[in-house]
């Protein structure tokens, strides 16, 4: 396969099937060189159908659907996630949890499980849910309200993080890669990275869907995150990043 057009064409097919692929491997496929291929990858990174990585490209996702919408979704894996998560921080004093579908399975587990703790949360779904268990004390961050994922964002958000300490943050991702988490909403992402400098351990809880994913904004590096709560192992260079950074990987079926 010779012409550009139809081979860029086929690299996004590839990257659906197969997310992360490095450059060897697609200039093997298509009998070109390995400068070509670069070539190909830097023209679809250009025109934001993927994210470069380093030796290869990953999928970019289509915007990420609003919480709502994600409520209704693999909520078989997300409350076996959060029950796996609850393990680790029910006996902690102060939590920060970020926003997302997952992150509220995680404090609805947390509602049953949890006494005399202190949260603090830019999320009213998470907020919401963790009102039923009148020993928790909930401290909601202030900001911008963003509708669509019932969260506050900005700086003030940011200025009130900085005063605060905590235990563990838990924070769910849009995308999974092996640069790092990354969120779909800028704001979030800046508001995830707050969290994570003023907690003493970081959990990431995502199912297997946003593995080998770049979202807009990329708020963590591997060397920052402790823990990695999924239900299906990673491959690849992802799974190579998380060994390397020696974050622990705790998954929630039987594929160990």
């Amino acid at each position: 396969m010779s012409k550009k057009s139809d081979r860029q064409s086929a690299i996004i097919v590839r990257l659906s099937s197969n997310p992360t692929l490095r450059v060897g491997e697609l200039a093997e496929e298509f009998g070109v060189t390995g400068e070509t291929i670069r070539r190909d990858l830097d023209d679809l990174s250009e025109r934001g159908s993927i994210s470069r990585t380093y030796g290869g490209a990953v999928l970019r996702p289509a915007s990420e659907p609003s919480l709502s919408q994600r409520h209704k979704d693999l909520v078989q894996e997300r409350t076996a996630i959060a029950y796996r998560a609850a393990n680790y921080v029910k006996d902690a004093s102060v939590l920060m949890i970020g926003s997302g579908a997952t992150t509220t399975h995680v404090a609805r587990r947390l509602a049953t499980v949890m006494k005399n703790a202190t949260v603090v949360t830019h999320s009213f779904s998470v907020a919401t849910v963790l009102s039923i268990n009148p020993t928790i004390r909930v401290l909601i961050v202030p900001g911008l309200y963003h509708a669509g994922e019932g969260a506050m964002h900005g700086g003030q958000a940011l200025r009130f993080l900085e005063g605060l300490n905590a235990d563990w943050a838990i924070l769910g991702a849009s995308g999974v890669s092996p640069e790092g988490p990354s969120d779909a909403l800028i704001e979030a992402a800046e508001v995830y990275t707050a969290m994570i400098a003023r907690s003493t351990r970081r959990m990431l809880v995502c199912d297997a869907t946003k593995f080998d994913r770049v979202a807009t904004a990329r708020f963590a590096r591997w060397s920052q995150i402790d823990l990695v709560i999924s239900d299906i192992r990673p491959t690849g260079p992802l799974l190579a990043s998380l060994e390397r950074e020696q974050v622990g990987l705790d998954l929630v079926n039987s594929q160990k």
